[in-house]
């Protein structure tokens, strides 16, 4: 019976935190540049002399690599990254990954996020531009050009996520191994007058987070029979009765 209810504080565990991943995704589905988060578990095997017992592990989440849908919106400081890659700002917490590329000028030219975050270049330095040196034109590896000629460039960086994550904002992430800067890649761009939507389903995303739901309320109605058993067991055992 402590075995049973062991295995099912493990299975609760997981899904809670399920819950939290799937309830952050839903909240963000209409956040732009947002991935969402995804969990893998595993099963864990104690070392038993009697018999071999399954839990379920914490699980490790890892971030959906699907890209999302791409919505025109006209604006000059509009972009989207085609591919795997992503801009990088700098944010209170340090450089920080974003699909988010809703950009806009500072009055000293300084290319800056929405929240006001510095948009870095591949060299992780500030992107200086000239309002008044005419339109903003992008070319298809990040250049910036005004009047035909190369100003900036924004940074695209590759992201290795498995040594860990922690999420920074909305849409931001900030990764323990250093994102390294996109070089001589055909397989990832820029393109402008478009931002990404975010990857979340919600449709797919409800429907798990009510199956979830479900199954965590099930396991903990099966605690309290449980626990109503065995109290009920020490009652009789106890001579109370």
């Amino acid at each position: 019976m402590q075995t049973g209810l062991y295995v099912s504080l493990s299975s609760q565990l997981a899904l809670d935190r399920r819950l939290t991943t799937l309830a952050d995704n839903v909240a963000n589905s209409t956040t732009v540049g947002f991935r969402a988060t995804e969990v893998k578990f595993n099963q864990v095997v104690s070392d038993q002399k009697v018999a071999d017992v399954a839990f379920v592990s914490q699980g490790n989440e890892y971030i959906s690599t699907r890209a999302g849908g791409m919505t025109e919106t006209g604006g000059t400081l509009d972009f989207a990254i085609k591919g795997d890659a992503w801009f990088q700002v700098e944010t209170p917490s340090g450089p920080t990954l974003t699909r988010d590329g809703r950009f806009t000028l500072t009055e000293a030219g300084e290319l800056v996020t929405l929240n006001g975050y510095a948009v870095l270049d591949a060299g992780g330095g500030p992107i200086q531009l000239d309002g008044a040196n005419g339109p903003i034109a992008l070319s298809a590896d990040g250049q910036l050009n005004q009047n035909g000629q190369p100003v900036a460039a924004l940074g695209l960086f590759s992201a290795d996520l498995s040594g860990g994550f922690t999420r920074a904002g909305n849409s931001g992430l900030i990764t323990t191994i250093p994102p390294e800067p996109v070089v001589d890649r055909l397989d990832a761009g820029v393109v402008q007058g478009y931002v990404e939507e975010s990857n979340v389903n919600a449709i797919g995303e409800m429907t798990q987070l009510i199956q979830v739901t479900r199954a965590f309320e099930s396991i903990a109605s099966l605690l309290r029979d449980s626990e109503e058993s065995m109290n009920e067991a020490v009652r009789t055992l106890g001579g109370s009765r």
